[in-house]
């Protein structure tokens, strides 16, 4: 399983951010290997508009199964969902955090008629 995070650093030791279309990248964390891609999403900061989709579509690049973000627009959400990923919505808090909420069911799942 592939969870994809907001992210501002490529490092596994930083805070959720609490942007999707406009954080400044996205890690990609890869349970098996326990390693992890950082994916810079930097273009979309300058985007008028799209920057969600835009995003959307890096996270599905990246091979994500799995999103756990702030906070997600509904045009993102829809992309996420029709590539099958799994978007959960989680409290600004690490990555580490997060890892263990979802493992825990304490994560809530974004639905796109939400």
């Amino acid at each position: 399983m592939k969870i994809a995070f907001t992210a501002s650093l490529n490092s596994m030791d930083c805070q959720l951010n609490k942007q999707f279309g406009r954080a400044p990248g996205f890690i990609v964390f890869d349970e098996i290997s326990n390693t992890h891609i950082y994916i810079d999403n930097q273009q979309n900061n300058q985007n008028a508009q799209g920057a969600g989709i835009q995003a959307a579509q890096n996270i599905i690049n990246g091979g994500a199964n799995i999103l756990i973000c702030n906070q997600c627009g509904p045009k993102a959400l829809k992309v996420l969902s029709s590539a099958n990923v799994t978007v959960y919505i989680s409290p600004i808090q690490s990555l580490k955090d997060c890892i263990h909420d979802y493992n825990n069911d304490n994560l809530k799942i974004m639905k796109v008629d939400q």
